[in-house]
């Protein structure tokens, strides 16, 4: 007696939902297809952005060792011979030495302030619960928030007041409350993420809260402090408005206001060869702190994003 099997039913059939691998799986070249195309469109708009950055400032190096009636008749092309004096004159007469020196100072002392007074900041705030710690995190993010323009009449008062207008020192700290808010933001997120095991064997073995911190937890964060460093860096280099308004002594300018001093200094009749001189002056320390720590920036960032 011959006996008839029943085929099963199918999932439309039997009223169960149709899953992906009900249908089967994709043929074998579409997904390798689909992801050479994006790969391409990725990869040729990274393309694209870099020639859009790094062209600019290519342009700006050769310019510098032009001579003023290079740039204007023949700007795209390559400098004939390479005039050096274009940066010795930058550096003297325009006095981009006192310039530079002063940024320095005034950078310098702002970054370690801000590092050490925000990697504080931001550890109490990531590994302590007590009253008020998310109402006083929120403070900083909305310092990030807060425009600069609205707060420099009553900071050009308070400055004033304190005795600290047309000083160093005052612009250093003025750099780092500036400074603060990103700093705890970006440092918060970054001290949750290191393990709490090696802070409570510290603990164990009778080490203070201090000691903990700067002796354990603080070389931890190295990338982190890295990455908000270069960042702080950035934009306490390139600022401008801020020393504008609190530092018009002209012995203590910072570079940025040397640079429009030097655009100006002449009238109509503008040194233009010793301008792009002192730009790529102020430009390279800059391109060298993130080339010198590129990858440490890179680790920063994601660590922060994953844990």
């Amino acid at each position: 007696m011959k006996t008839t099997e029943t085929p099963a039913p199918l999932p439309a059939e039997s009223g169960a939902p149709i899953t992906k691998t009900d249908i089967g799986p994709p043929p074998p070249g579409k997904e390798k297809k689909e992801g050479t195309v994006l790969n391409v469109f990725s990869h040729g708009v990274l393309v694209i952005w870099a020639f859009m950055v790094v062209l600019p400032l290519l342009w700006a190096v050769m310019t510098s060792f032009k001579d003023d009636r290079s740039i204007f008749s023949s700007p795209w092309s390559l400098p004939d011979s390479l005039h050096f004096d274009n940066w010795s004159r930058a550096w003297t007469q325009a006095n981009m030495s006192d310039y530079f020196l002063n940024t320095v100072l005034v950078v310098g002392g702002s970054l370690v302030g801000t590092l050490v007074l925000g990697s504080m900041a931001a550890y109490v705030l990531a590994r302590f619960d007590f009253p008020g710690n998310r109402f006083i995190y929120f403070l900083f993010i909305g310092g990030m928030s807060f425009p600069i323009m609205l707060a420099l009449v009553p900071l050009f008062y308070v400055v004033n007041n304190m005795g600290l207008l047309n000083t160093i020192h005052g612009l250093i700290l003025v750099y780092i409350a500036y400074s603060l808010p990103f700093t705890v933001f970006f440092l918060t997120a970054f001290f949750r993420t290191l393990p709490t095991s090696i802070a409570e064997a510290a603990f164990v073995d009778g080490a203070s809260h201090s000691r903990t911190f700067f002796q354990i937890m603080l070389p931890m964060a190295k990338p982190g402090l890295i990455s908000v460093g270069i960042f702080n860096f950035l934009g306490q280099w390139n600022q401008y408005m801020l020393p504008t308004v609190l530092n018009t002594d002209p012995d203590k300018r910072v570079l940025t206001q040397g640079l429009v001093q030097l655009a100006v200094s002449q009238g109509y009749k503008g040194d233009w060869s010793g301008l792009f001189a002192g730009l790529v002056m102020a430009m390279l320390p800059v391109l060298a702190a993130y080339i010198i720590f590129q990858r440490q920036v890179v680790q920063g960032l994601t660590a922060g994003a994953l844990k």
